[in-house]
């Protein structure tokens, strides 16, 4: 809102104008996905959450060496990410 140069509710409709595609209600429709997936970070966890992920596109037919270079590539610890690797069978 600092970044506006407005104040009260005209700062507040600039700053979710700004936040996504399709103006203010886009900004509310992102702030909503940006709360549901910090409230699954908060109650599963990183690791189960990542997990789940990389076992589920396994399971979809994706090549297990596109999930180890996107894994690699991850800016996570080097612990979580053999975490991540051993369930999908690398």
């Amino acid at each position: 809102m600092a970044t506006t140069g407005l104040r009260g509710a005209a700062a507040i409709t600039a700053t979710l104008a700004m936040l996504g595609p399709g103006g203010m209600i886009g900004g509310i429709a992102f702030l909503g996905v940006i709360g549901l997936a910090s409230d699954a970070l908060t109650k599963y966890g990183l690791e189960v959450l990542l997990k789940g992920v990389y076992l589920q596109r396994k399971s979809n037919g994706e090549p297990l060496s596109n999930l180890c270079r996107e894994i690699d590539r991850l800016p996570i610890y080097l612990e979580l990410q053999l975490i991540l690797k051993n369930p999908i069978g690398y």
